[in-house]
């Protein structure tokens, strides 16, 4: 399937939806922002105030990162969640709040917001468990296993991004550089590099991306074969429906048909695709009714 043409919006447009809006997405780029402002305000007084040598976390990093053993661990028990809301470098949080952005705005496209959420936190979580079993079991991390610690919505962004690319891998996106790519791809470079950096350097981190991308891939894939792992949760915007949602196309195709009848099929529906699309380029996907945004789901799913 391919991208459609977003409407163009100015950057302070973009800020305010980013960090004024109602959504999901920008909820979550809300709490990671505010806790980076949180961290370096206490920071910057706890330098001021203070004599001894500097920490290499903050103060409250000391309290919300991931640390690699599970003695420590036992003890903080909450960083397990409170370690993808934090960042201390502010091009670790620019390049994930940027990634998180526009791959959110495919993901609830697709899959809706109650989806993002869980995806993130499931995201978080596994990679969570990547990096903790990964740092406690192989003999390299044994050294450094005890002052080690995790930090970054990384593995919750990658989830979000691998979950729609393996949902709608035929989306193209418009890369600098590279031109259209299909998003498939595009997931499949960032586990690439993320695989092949761990010897690199920070493989901690790579790690946990891993673990991110793991949920994003195993997740999705369970929901194009019909089953929601999240439907406990009650989560069910954007929820196929096995029998009711596809009987329509069912009843179209009762009986074989010909060449020309299914050319003809085939033009008319392209037809309607793009009617749809050039719709969204002007006006935006919110403009859509219910009608076309359920045809658009269904194509998605099929291609």
């Amino acid at each position: 399937m391919n991208g459609y043409r977003q409407p163009q919006r100015n950057s302070g447009e973009m800020l305010k939806q980013l960090f004024l809006g109602n959504s999901m997405l920008s909820r979550l780029i809300q709490i990671n922002t505010v806790v980076f402002i949180i961290v370096k305000i206490v920071s910057l007084f706890a330098f001021l105030s203070s004599a001894d040598p500097v920490h290499p976390l903050s103060v409250i990093g000391q309290y919300m990162a991931l640390p690699a053993s599970f003695h420590v661990l036992a003890s903080k028990p909450w960083t397990i969640i409170t370690y993808m809301f934090l960042h201390e470098g502010f091009f670790h949080i620019l390049f994930n709040i940027v990634m998180l952005y526009f791959g959110g705005i495919l993901f609830t496209e697709y899959l809706g917001e109650k989806r993002l959420l869980w995806t993130y936190l499931a995201g978080g979580i596994v990679g969570a468990l990547f990096y903790l079993f990964s740092f406690n079991i192989f003999p390299v991390f044994a050294q450094v296993k005890s002052v080690s610690v995790a930090l970054g919505a990384s593995a919750s962004v990658l989830a979000i991004i691998v979950a729609t690319a393996i949902y709608v891998p035929d989306y193209t996106v418009h890369l600098m550089l590279f031109g259209r790519v299909k998003l498939k791809y595009v997931a499949i470079a960032f586990v690439a590099i993320d695989l092949l950096s761990i010897p690199a350097g920070n493989p901690g981190g790579h790690i946990a991306h891993l673990g991110g991308a793991f949920w994003g891939f195993i997740y999705a894939l369970s929901l194009k074969n019909g089953t929601d792992l999240y439907r406990f949760l009650n989560v069910s915007a954007y929820t196929p429906k096995a029998k009711s949602t596809f009987s329509y196309e069912k009843q179209e195709y009762k009986r074989p048909v010909s060449d020309d009848e299914y050319n003809e099929q085939k033009i008319k529906k392209q037809k309607k695709i793009d009617e749809i699309l050039d719709k969204i380029s002007k006006s935006g996907y919110s403009s859509l009714t219910k009608e076309e945004k359920e045809f658009l789901f269904k194509t998605s799913k099929k291609n």
